[in-house]
């Protein structure tokens, strides 16, 4: 993907001091698949680079299920300017292991490159000419906004204490955010899967306040194919060891993190963001290398595949986030305590577009297909993808179109 100069707005004061780098020591494969230990957490932490992210306090916040998360801070950054009249300003929603960076290089302080780079800048689809683009990382999140790796009040680190949090409650935060930084109305809020449902929150809980609806490969509501493939990624993570309970942030023993069932539940969640065919296609029936798996404890190379993503994940990401937002999307359903889905879809006065992807095994078309059924108005596409779930991150021309369309 194309890496997308910056067009920014002036950082805000509430911009937090950089300080020295936390080195990110890599984990790695041996050949039999094991993952060697590397940092117990990706999380970015008090006094590490900001890079460009933002950061604001947006007070306590009561949650859905009960109890409330005092003194919550949002990461956001920022491309383009807002107008005077507070109108040109995009929310951008990122999925479950994404962040605020959604364009731009890897660097110190960004532990991997933007998800979405070639969407954003000028002349691209979301224009910093037109428009004033925003991302946060989502509350739970471990890339700058409050979530378990966070300091609570008494200084120690939330982990097993953090609290449940749904999506509405990431769509609260984020309304707050909306507050701080002066956007009284979005003219659009877009994202994918994860992110696809924190856009129909958006929609349906906050009508007045959203113009454009962009939901990408996404549904209204977790089924329970989806809530059945989370449990053994859940389990993975929670039958390690070295999960501590999820007390696992020691700072005397940074290299005793749960990472080996963190990747354990990031081979079994690849496996659903691609599609078979892609998988039997690009890899078949091959060994890794020079690797034996007939007997020799060797790989074949759609295991050294599955490996490799989950040992990159150990390196930016924090097992209780994952727990955190993977039931934060188990709980989605626009539908509960508002007459159920259809209702509350009808309440959308946005207009909205629906994107499926052809090849999603995770969420097929069909759910797409109920969320432009229930919408008033609502148009629905379709992209032609080999990648499966994962055809709304690699798809950029498709994309791109689509999100111009939309915008016009």
């Amino acid at each position: 993907m194309t890496i997308v100069d910056r067009t920014r707005s002036t950082p805000s004061a509430a911009t937090r001091p950089s300080a020295p780098a936390r080195a990110a020591t890599p984990s790695t494969s041996t050949p039999g698949g094991a993952v060697r230990p590397g940092p117990v957490s990706g999380a970015w932490r008090e006094g590490d680079l900001a890079g460009h992210r933002q950061f604001v306090q947006v007070g306590d916040v009561p949650l859905e299920r009960g109890g409330v998360i005092p003194r919550v801070q949002v990461a956001y950054e920022t491309w383009g300017r807002l107008n005077e009249r507070a109108d040109n300003a995009i929310l951008v929603e990122h999925a479950l292991t994404g962040d605020s960076h959604v364009v731009g290089p890897q660097d110190e302080a960004h532990l991997s490159p933007g998800w979405w780079d070639g969407l954003i800048g000028p002349g691209r689809p979301l224009d910093t000419d037109r428009w004033f683009v925003v991302a946060s990382n989502v509350l739970g999140g471990c890339q700058g906004t409050t979530g378990p790796s966070s300091l609570a009040g008494d200084g120690r680190r939330w982990g097993s204490r953090f609290p449940f949090v749904t999506v509405r409650d990431q769509v609260t935060v984020e309304a707050r955010l909306a507050v701080e930084i002066g956007v009284p109305r979005w003219a659009a809020v877009l994202g994918g899967s994860m992110g696809g449902m924190r856009v129909l929150e958006w929609a349906v809980t906050h009508p007045d306040q959203v113009d454009r609806a962009l939901v990408l490969a996404s549904t209204a509501y977790a089924s329970a194919d989806q809530i059945a493939w989370a449990q053994p990624q859940l389990l993975a993570i929670r039958s390690d060891p070295a999960f501590l309970g999820g007390d696992y942030y020691d700072e005397h023993d940074r290299f005793a993190g749960p990472e080996t069932g963190m990747g354990i539940a990031r081979r079994i969640a690849h496996v659903t963001y691609r599609a078979g065919t892609e998988l039997d296609d690009r890899f078949g029936r091959g060994a890794q290398g020079r690797e034996q798996p007939l007997g020799d404890g060797g790989r074949y190379a759609v295991e050294s595949y599955l490996d490799h993503h989950a040992a990159k994940l150990s390196r930016r990401f924090d097992a209780n986030s994952y727990l955190v937002l993977t039931e934060a999307m188990n709980s989605h359903d626009v539908g509960r305590d508002r007459g159920g889905v259809a209702a509350a879809l009808r309440a959308v006065t946005a207009q909205t577009t629906v994107v499926a992807v052809d090849s999603d095994r995770l969420y097929p078309v069909r759910l797409s297909d109920e969320i432009t059924a229930g919408v008033p108005g609502a148009r629905q596409h379709t992209i032609s993808s080999a990648y499966g779930h994962d055809g709304f991150l690699i798809e950029i021309e498709q994309v791109g179109a689509h999100i111009r369309d939309a915008l016009r």
